[in-house]
């Protein structure tokens, strides 16, 4: 076996590769921006690696990556399971394996407060790979956060590049992964399969907030397609009144738009949540039988944000914005999932989908944006080729 360098030339879908005690932490957001981050869970949650992976081509039959993971557990809730990497080659997945050891963060949801239990270093390995010449792919575990220590392979790896339209995508929780099956499993990585594209997540799990440097990283980050999920987190976290959420959402695709005058920009709302429709935030976690469920606790009033209000405003907003914008595009959230859908696939904690709504989400998704017609059907197949991601 041989050992080989992490450079951030391996990986895709990170803004930057930062040094540990360890070794590397791969960010989808950058340091200017973390700094101005004002609470510990969006550091966390850009931290957990979704749509991360490293990707490289070899003869290797044996690849073996060393990690220390961190999950997060919750104080009075089940253990967390373990965190998925996802084996591809050559596009298809063919491995799938968990790591062991690795710390444990545990959080208070009601008070706030966090203590970490801090484990050791584990080992993912995946042998009986073709001996040819392949890409290679190792999806890293979306929902823990992982140090990247070691590579090593028996036999040499050089960096993949793609000349796929690099799709960037920010969204809330469900863009993030929470209740997928594994980090391919994703919808936006499902629906950025389906549309040969190389996806950059910036699902960001409780912090789609409309933060002006969430839209200064989008700004910096090369991209072919661009989409914004609006919505959720704004009600449940109670964030603002209609007055500051027009010129919020002007200015954040104002700051993206000067980045990327002319890439396709796709605004989505909220899938369908019933607790959130005409009910304002806060959104708040009970435990109900030793799980997790979530309430709307506001009152309706006058400005008062919910996910109807929202949908009508967007609506309004992409509207008038294209027409001088005509790369702006605007998908309602309810074509993804919509009251049919909860009846037939119900949200088990009454906000997150499970793993077969992430499916029929990324289906439809890929359909009215990807495919022939879609949004950004012309610009996924026509467009200019990418810079390496």
């Amino acid at each position: 076996m041989h050992s080989f360098s992490i450079t951030p030339d391996l990986l895709r879908g990170i803004s930057e590769l930062e040094p540990t005690d360890h070794g590397f932490r791969p960010h989808r957001l950058p340091a200017r921006a973390r700094a101005q981050a004002p609470d510990q869970r969006l550091i966390m949650s850009e931290s957990q690696p979704s749509g991360v992976r490293l990707a490289f081509r070899t003869e290797a039959t044996v690849v073996e990556l060393d990690t220390l993971r961190t999950q997060v557990a919750y104080r009075g809730a089940p253990a967390p399971l373990d965190g998925v990497y996802d084996l591809l080659v050559d596009g298809e997945l063919t491995g799938q394996a968990s790591v062991p050891g690795g710390n444990v963060l545990v959080l208070d949801m009601m008070t706030g407060e966090a203590s970490t239990q801090p484990g050791p270093v584990g080992t993912v390995r995946f042998d009986g790979l073709p001996a040819r010449a392949k890409l290679v792919e190792i999806w890293l575990p979306h929902n823990e956060l992982t140090e990247l220590v070691a590579l090593r392979a028996d036999a040499p790896v050089a960096a993949a590049r793609s000349d796929r339209p690099i799709w960037l995508h920010h969204g809330s929780s469900i863009s993030h992964g929470t209740g997928a099956a594994s980090p391919t499993a994703t919808w936006p990585a499902l629906a950025a399969a389906r549309g040969g594209v190389e996806l950059v997540n910036l699902g960001l799990g409780g912090s789609a907030l409309l933060d002006p440097f969430t839209a200064r990283a989008m700004r910096d980050t090369a991209a072919d397609l661009i989409s914004v999920k609006i919505g959720i987190n704004v009600v449940n976290a109670d964030l603002m009144r209609t007055r500051a959420f027009g010129p919020a959402v002007d200015g954040f695709l104002d700051t993206i738009r000067e980045g990327h005058p002319d890439t396709p920009l796709l605004v989505v709302s909220a899938l369908y949540c019933p607790i959130h429709e005409a009910t304002p935030g806060p959104g708040m976690p009970a435990f109900e039988d030793g799980k997790v469920r979530f309430h709307a606790t506001g009152e309706p009033g006058p400005g008062k944000l919910t996910l109807e209000v929202i949908r009508e405003e967007l609506a309004r907003i992409v509207h008038r914005r294209s027409a001088e914008d005509p790369q702006l595009s605007y998908l309602d959230g309810l074509e993804l999932y919509g009251p049919k859908d909860f009846e037939e696939l119900p949200l088990p904690d009454a906000l997150h989908p499970d793993a077969a709504t992430h499916q029929r989400v990324a289906a439809r998704f890929a359909q009215r944006v990807f495919e022939d017609g879609g949004f950004f059907e012309k610009a996924a197949y026509q467009g200019t080729t990418p810079p390496s991601s």
